[in-house]
Formats: C-alpha cells, sequence, structure tokens
C-alpha cells in the first residue's frame, strides 16, 4: 500500500488541525497501490531502525522525534509504559534532528550507541531529560547513563553510511506526509500530528485493534 503527497494533502485538505489530530486516514486498503510513493511498510518496518517494545508486536507504534523535544521528552515515560503494559506493540522511534547540531549529534551518538548493543540504555537516557542540550550536554548525559561516548562516535562512524542513510529516510519520509515538527505518530494507517496525552494514545491503539 502507497501514499503520494497529493494524497495527503487531499485527505488533510479543509481539516485543519484538529480534523487530522485525532487521526487521519493515511493508507486504506486497495488504494493507490500503484503508485510509487511512500509506502506504510517504509514507515512502520525500515530494516536498520532500531526497535522497542515488543519486536514482534502485532501493533506498531511510530514516533517522529527529536531528542531535544520538549513535548517528545514529557510523554516519553507515558508512551513507553503504555507500550510494556499492552506488551503486543512495536515502538519505532525515528530520529528527526530538527533542532541543531546538538539534535543531529545525539543521533547519531545513540546510534553509535545501537551498534555496540546500548540502544535502548542511550536513548532513555536522553529521553529523560528536559531541556535543550548543547552537544557537551549531550555526551555527559550519555556518560552518566552508562555510555563511552567516544566508543558510540567511533562506531557510528564505521557504520555512517547506515545511519545517515537512515537519518536521510525519516527526513524525506517526514517532508513527504507533510510533517510540521515533532512529535507525530503514526498508529495502524493514522497520522496523529502533535503530542497525545494517555487518553489519546488508548484510544488510538483501542481503535486500530477494533478495526484489524
Amino acid at each position: 500500500m502507497s501514499i503520494t503527497r497529493r494524497e495527503i494533502l487531499a485527505l488533510t485538505a479543509g481539516a485543519g488541525l484538529a480534523g487530522i489530530a485525532g487521526g487521519a486516514v493515511l493508507w486504506t486498503r486497495g488504494r493507490g497501490t500503484e503508485t510509487a510513493g511512500l509506502t506504510i511498510e517504509d514507515v512502520l518496518h525500515d530494516p536498520d531502525n532500531p526497535v522497542l517494545g515488543n519486536p514482534e508486536g502485532a501493533l506498531t507504534i511510530v514516533e517522529y522525534f527529536d531528542y531535544q523535544c520538549p513535548y517528545c521528552k514529557m510523554g516519553h515515560s507515558m508512551l513507553t509504559g503504555a507500550v510494556a503494559e499492552d506488551g503486543d506493540i512495536r515502538l519505532v522511534m525515528k530520529d528527526w534532528p530538527i533542532f541543531g547540531e546538538p539534535s543531529v549529534r545525539a543521533s547519531q551518538l545513540v546510534f553509535g550507541a545501537a551498534s555496540l548493543g546500548a540502544y535502548e540504555q542511550a536513548h532513555e537516557a536522553l529521553m529523560a531529560t528536559r531541556a535543550r542540550l548543547t552537544e557537551d550536554e549531550v555526551r555527559q548525559v550519555l556518560g552518566d547513563g552508562g555510555i563511552d561516548t567516544d566508543a558510540a562516535l567511533a562506531a557510528y562512524r564505521a557504520e555512517r553510511g547506515k545511519w545517515d542513510g537512515l537519518l536521510g529516510r525519516n527526513s524525506a519520509q517526514a517532508a513527504e506526509l507533510g510533517l510540521q515538527g515533532t512529535p507525530a505518530f503514526i498508529i495502524g494507517a493514522r497520522i496523529h500530528p502533535g503530542a497525545l496525552d494517555e487518553t489519546r494514545l488508548r484510544a488510538a491503539i483501542a481503535e486500530v485493534r477494533q478495526a484489524s
């Protein structure tokens, strides 16, 4: 299943933010299969993107985020708590570093940590912070969280093609989906721009489950 930017604009035109905040349908069965645009598989199952939650979960939640985005970080513990409680959700955090160089470096170091087998440890350390971060602060937070940042940077550089490719795909997807900033969620075949509180998150999960 695939969707073009024209189809996205047609879906959201006239709805306004309030209309799409409840989850505009992006992909429907049997629709747009002949186009060469972005597919739901591209978004949900990029083979290079680390996965949290249950890697074999029947439902995937995607969040486009930035390590300096305060709203991403404010809602993160709620999100991961709901995912853990459910037990059948793949959580895919898509790095979209739009807040400047410290965000890019944070993504690079966490990807390097992923290459060292410490993705969740590094990711959670940065998501537990509140404010915007300098590059030195990114390194300090990761170091305090048990990550050797020199080793992580070296590991990132050793697989730079893989990780930079992932960042490029994430950015291209965000543009194709018409995202205006972080956070933004894909739950099932629906896009939820902006922060989600627990009530809306659980309602979105239930809606997808009921429809499947």
